[in-house]
């Protein structure tokens, strides 16, 4: 191979190497240009609220199997989701109330009184606490003006895919 070979295949994969760690980097050149950047994710209130809704739902179902180990676990996950919505949205805009002040002070105590009722396997006592529930997720909507947006107990089931009935 030549001198002017070498330099060539040098000069190309110096050349590739730098596309290779600009592209992967995002910092510049056609990655950012597409919008390609580092900054993390955080998703919005919506899909927050979305999946909300969803474990609002599967609550409800595994209840009413009385499925208690499912309960619970969709009480742990309504937990997490509420501590993400403060924790990425404490605020909303020129709202008169903050997520921050309405999450804890509306849906601690039905959460609680939920995990109380899937503990003690009371059926009753968990119908009550979940209309509660319910119920603060509205006032909740009321108070950061999206009163528009009401929950309410499930008619049907949307998971026919998933088994609501307790396992062995």
């Amino acid at each position: 191979m030549s001198v002017l070979n070498c330099r060539a295949s040098a000069s190309a994969m110096v050349a590739l190497a730098t596309l290779v760690i600009v592209g992967c980097t995002g910092s510049s050149g056609a990655g950012a240009a597409a919008g390609n950047t580092t900054e993390a994710y955080v998703p919005g209130l919506g899909e927050l609220m979305s999946l909300q809704q969803m474990r609002h739902i599967k609550l409800w179902f595994a209840g009413q199997a009385q499925n208690w180990p499912l309960a619970t676990y969709e009480i742990d996950e309504l937990g997490e989701g509420f501590d993400d919505v403060v924790g990425f949205h404490p605020t909303l805009g020129n709202r008169p109330v903050a997520p921050r002040d309405l999450v804890p002070e509306l849906v601690v105590e039905p959460l609680d009184s939920l995990r109380a009722a899937a503990d003690r396997g009371d059926s009753k006592s968990f119908d009550a606490a979940f209309d509660a529930l319910t119920s603060a997720c509205n006032d909740c909507h009321q108070a950061m003006e999206f009163g528009f947006n009401r929950v309410q107990r499930p008619t049907s089931n949307p998971y026919a895919n998933q088994v609501f009935t307790p396992g062995q």
